[in-house]
Order: structure tokens, then sequence, then C-alpha cells
């Protein structure tokens, strides 16, 4: 739990070294560069605009190229192809493209050149595939289409629209319109929907008289006759739009070459920020103080230059970079969300984390939910070892966070709501109970709201004594006192007092009886707490009613940490969420009864139920355990505000750079 003490670099070096340093300073990922230094008659910044706009076209022309081939032939991923982070290349590889990056170029240009020519074989290809569709019907005639004529026979070969005709329809519609005509066959090749395929052998002498009778029911021969067999012709038009199709699937690997464009438009934006004179280069920036000693020794061994590191003055505020233990920097994505440390304060994260899986677990507070978090997380960080850092640690914190609910389902008896009690009941003919070790909320909502109270208090407190921590580090005695100590007075004074009355028994459904002196103590508390913050909040003012009056309204914030207790209600609300929500489903799943059908649809409707409380419960956890740390808890102690670290290093998009 702390953030890392930061260092300011300075670099000098030879300008000839400049980008052979610059490419170290970005694969090294250590030091964050400052153009704080202002340019003067010695030392200039030099314009790479132009350079680094053609190395972004470039690398923008890559990326085109992939997206040219992506289409043609698309990348086989899984669904959980975003976890497993980028593929890694060997810095050989990366020097390889470095090498061939002119003639990879060129390809990446000649494929954005052929995406005409590749839509086009597709277009043939779709053509083609739709002409072999159009002859399925006549894969049963053993003649060629444009075959018409033996030396005394005529052959019709057509088709009949207006759907399916069998042959003796199609016989008597030509008898009744040609009665005369004898010599003549007829047979039905194939049909679909929209026509009957036919071919007819007559004598010559009847053609005319033969066909105008069978236009008479729609005839009309092929639009294109085949000199070919229809099945034989079928196949080869099949085999030609697979040839388009290969032609237009060639593909390259252009990621490498992406990346490589990109990291160096990063180094040339990065060469314009830093100053320069006619034979040397000066870098500055900053750099966490642990990492400062080896990089200064791999730069001095590596370049001829002068590097000085120094603390950061007083006056300036540098970058935040947080470091934690593995359980804290899982909710680091938390912190800085709501926002990074600023000069002064401390790195909340650890304790928040602690707070974070603690709350969120009370809220779903269903064991069989909390081992299906813990689990599909736990799997995904051992499946997937790259995954993105950012990413690992959102699925650590779930993971933390599955265990929490798996620990608060089992002190609440919630396993899929009440599934057991519903499954043993309806199927089995005997109620079957898993106990809960402490209670069952839906059977007493109170107490649940009690303990939520108490734990909202607790969590409050513990902000407040944060608060008075960092106080006591800046030594700021008279400001602990009168800021904490006093409220810590009033506070615990004013929740004594409640203790016994009334109106906190008939809540908590308890009789609470404190001796004399205790309720004496209390009450002298809570005076002392708010004369002391009447008196003290605005001791910086002079003027004593200026003083008071501002005093005055400081203690009205008493209503502020009401309010914050009383947000903690929702502990209660979401905790009864899911398991009312979970009771439903098993209630409905059930209602078909114990039998075959039953079964199934107790089956269907468990699956999709629970999946669906699960997916919308989990996001109601998530977004109010987050509130409750960056209102309730935060607001006591914290404002952030820090600016990150953002070292210069290798952004890539498609692989990650591994050194030799």
């Amino acid at each position: 739990m702390a953030v890392l003490q930061m260092q300011k670099l300075c670099i000098c070096a030879l300008k000839k070294d400049r980008k052979s340093l610059m490419e170290f300073l970005q694969a090294a990922g250590v030091l964050e560069l400052s153009a704080e230094a202002e340019p003067d008659e010695v030392f200039k910044r030099t314009d790479t605009l132009e350079d680094r706009q053609k190395f972004e076209r470039n690398a923008a022309t890559a990326d085109r190229a992939l997206e040219v081939l992506a289409a043609v032939v698309p990348e086989e991923t899984s669904m959980l192809a975003g976890l497993a982070g980028k593929p890694l290349a060997k810095a050989g590889a990366y020097r390889e493209t470095e090498a061939n990056a002119e003639a990879l170029l060129g390809q990446a240009e000649r494929i954005l050149n052929l995406q005409k020519q590749i839509t086009e074989e597709k277009t043939a290809a779709l053509r083609l595939l739709a002409e072999a569709e159009s002859l399925k019907p006549w894969q049963k005639l053993e003649i060629p289409l444009a075959y018409q004529e033996t030396k005394r026979c005529a052959i019709l070969a057509g088709a009949v629209g207006g759907g399916a005709y069998t042959q003796e329809e199609i016989y008597a519609s030509v008898a009744k319109q040609e009665p005369q005509l004898e010599k003549w066959e007829l047979e039905v090749v194939g049909s679909d929907a929209d026509q009957t395929c036919i071919a007819v052998i007559c004598l010559k002498e009847d053609e005319e008289k033969l066909e105008t009778a069978l236009r008479s029911i729609g005839f009309a021969r092929p639009a294109r006759p085949v000199e070919e067999v229809p099945a034989a012709y079928a196949k080869k038009l099949k085999a030609q739009a697979a040839e388009h199709e290969g032609r237009a699937a060639a593909t390259e690997d252009l990621k490498l070459l992406s990346d490589y464009y990109r990291l160096r438009a990063q180094k040339y934006e990065a060469l314009g920020e830093i100053l320069q004179s006619e034979k040397t280069c000066m870098i500055t920036g900053f750099i966490p103080k642990r990492d400062a000693k080896g990089l200064e020794e791999k730069l001095n061994s590596r370049f001829e230059l002068a590097v000085e590191s120094s603390d950061v003055p007083e006056d300036e505020e540098a970058p935040v970079l947080l470091s934690n233990g593995t359980f804290a920097a899982s909710a680091e994505g938390v912190t800085a969300s709501f926002g990074l440390p600023a000069k002064g304060e401390m790195d909340p994260t650890g304790i928040m984390a602690a707070c974070y899986v603690f709350l969120f677990g009370l809220m779903l507070s269903d064991a069989a939910y909390g081992f299906i978090v813990f689990l599909m997380c736990f799997l995904a960080l051992k499946k997937f070892p790259r995954m993105e850092e950012n990413l690992r640690k959102s699925l650590r914190l779930f993971m933390y966070c599955g265990l929490s609910t798996l620990f608060w389902g089992v002190m609440f008896g919630g396993y899929f709501g009440d599934a057991v009690d519903i499954v043993s009941r309806t199927y089995f003919g005997h109620t079957v109970t898993i106990p809960a070790l402490w209670f069952v909320p839906l059977n007493d909502p109170m107490k649940l709201l009690v303990y939520s109270m108490l734990f909202g208090v607790i969590h409050l407190f513990l902000g407040l004594g944060l608060k008075g921590y960092m106080l006591l580090k800046d030594g700021k005695v008279v400001d602990f006192i009168c800021d904490v100590v006093l409220w810590y007075l009033l506070l615990l004074g004013l929740i004594l007092m409640l203790l016994p009355t009334e109106l906190f028994g008939s809540i908590a459904q308890m009789n609470i009886v404190f001796p004399p002196v205790l309720n004496s103590l209390a009450k002298g508390m809570a005076i002392v707490g708010a004369l002391g913050i009447l008196v003290m909040s605005a001791r910086d003012k002079k003027n004593p009613i200026l003083r008071l009056a501002l005093g005055a309204y400081d203690l009205y914030n008493i209503t502020g940490w009401v309010s914050d207790v009383l947000s903690y209600s929702r502990l209660l609300a979401l905790g009864l969420a899911t398991g009312v929500i979970a009771s439903v489903i098993n209630q409905m799943g059930s209602m078909v009864g114990n039998n075959v059908f039953g079964v199934i649809v107790f089956i269907l409707v468990f699956c999709f139920g629970h999946l669906f409380n699960l997916a919308i419960n989990l996001l109601g956890a998530y977004v109010h355990t987050c509130r409750l740390q960056y209102v309730e808890f935060f607001g006591k102690f914290y404002e952030g505000g820090g600016k990150a670290f953002r070292p210069f290093k290798q952004i890539t998009k498609y692989v990650e750079i591994k050194e030799d």
C-alpha cells in the first residue's frame, strides 16, 4: 500500500545516438518524458511532424491491408480470445521486419490495389455458383440443353412456369390444344417451386405445333442453352467458383509491420519533444526511484552520455505509480477510477480493497453464486497467463469478491436461494434444508438492517481514522484533535445515547440497558465533541462571530453522517433482492410438478433464471460497492487528483515484442 517515490532523470547524450537512445528507452518503458524545459539559443526542438505522419500513414496502410485480408479469410477466434492477450513476437522477428519494412509495405499496398480484383473474383465466384444452382432441376437430363435435333426428330428442352406439373397434366394440356399430335414423348426431368423442367422429342414436322401447344401452359426454352450435360456442367462451374475464391484468399501477415511503423511514429513524436543542440541532445523525465539506478547502469554501458537523477522538488507534483501486493493491486483500478493520490496523500487501495471485497460479498450473499464467480475468474486467470494487466487485476478482484460472496452465502444459508429446499420437497418428497451458520435475512430482515448500519459506521469511522493518520503523519496534531478526535467524541456519544432508546429497541428487537455512569459518559462525550467542533472548526478565523457561525455550519454536517449511515441500507436491499429473486425463480420452475415435463421445465427455468439473477445482481453489487467507497468512505479523507505515471514505452496493437 504505497505510492512509489519518483525521481527526476536528466540525460545528456551525443546527438548521433539520439534515435538508438530513444529506442532503448522505449523498450525499457520506465521513464516518463517531460517537456517542461524551454528551448533557447543552443538547445532547440526538432520538428518531426512530417516523419511521424509518414510512419502513421504506413501503419494505417498495413492496418487497411489486414482488414482486407480479414474480410477474405476471417481469423478463427474463440469468444474468450480477448482474454489471451497479445501474441508474443521475438525481438529477432521484429528486427527482421525492420530490415524488410519497405518490401512488406509494398506488399500491403499491392493488397490494397488488388482489393478491387478480389471483389471481382468473389463476384465471379458467386455468379458461377448461382448459375450452377439454376441447373439443379436439370441434373437428370442426360443430353446437353443446346441439343435440338436428330436426323428426323426435334428435341424441345425447357421449363413450364407456374409451379410443379405432372407428366399426365402436360399430356392432357397438349392433347386439348393439338389432339391430332400422337407421335411425341415427354419426360419430366425435375421441378422446383417455380418451374417444371421437361424434355420433349417429336417428329420435325410436328415441332412447331407441339411447341405452340406447350407455350399455352408457360413453356419456354432456356435463355442460355448449355452445350454440355447439365450435371457435368454444374460440377465444372463449381470448380471454377472454387478457383476464383482461392485467388481472392491470398493472405499476408502484416501485423508486425503495422506495429513496427506504430512504434517508429511514437519514437519520432518523442524525438520532437526533446531538446537538441548541434552535437548533443537532452532528455528529461520522471522515473520510479527503484528503477533509476538500473537504468543508469544500462545507459552508461551502451552509450556515451551523462545521466543524473535527483529528487522531485517540493513545489513540483510527480506522476503517480501505485505499488501494492497481489490482493490490494487487484483493486487499483477502483482507486484509479476515482482518482490517484494527490501529492502528500496516502494510497488507500489496500484498506479499500478489504472493505470492497467485504461489502461486495454481503450484497450478493449467495454461496452458489459466489462459487461460480470465483471458479470462472480463477479458471480464466489460469488459462490465460498473458492476459492484459488491467483486465487481470479486475478478474482477480472479482475472484476475491466471489470468495467473499461464498462466505456470506454460507453464513446466510443461501444456495441458489432456497433451491435445496424446493428441489428436495418437490422431487424427493421431503424437505432438506442447509441451515445458515448465522441467520436467514429473508426471515429476519431487520437484523440484517441493524448489522448493515453497524458495518457502515465501522466503514465511516475507518475513513475518519485514516484522515487522522494522514494528519499525524504530516505533524498536524491540533488538526488531528479538532477534525478527528472531536468528531469521534460527538459521534460515539450520540451512538451510545441512541442504543438504550425505545426507537433503537423497536428496530433491533433488543433491549439494551447501560449503567447510569455510561449514559452520563455518552452525554458528556457528545457535549464536548459538539462544543469543540463549534469553537474549533473555524480556528483560522479571528472574528469570533464568524468563527462560531462557521463552527455551527460544520456541526450541521452531523446530518451528512446520518445520511451516510443510512446509505448502507443498500446492503440489506441488495442482499434481500438476490435471495428473493432466486426464490421466485425456484418457485416458478417447480410449479409444473414432479413429472418428466416438470423436471425439464425446472431445469430450463433454473438455468436461465439464475443466470439472469447472477448477472443483474453482480452488476448491482459492483456499482453500489463502488458508490460506498467513492462517496461515503473516500469522502471522509481522500480527494485524489494525482496524475498517472505514463512511461515512454512500446504501445503496440497486434503483438507484444519480447526481448531476446
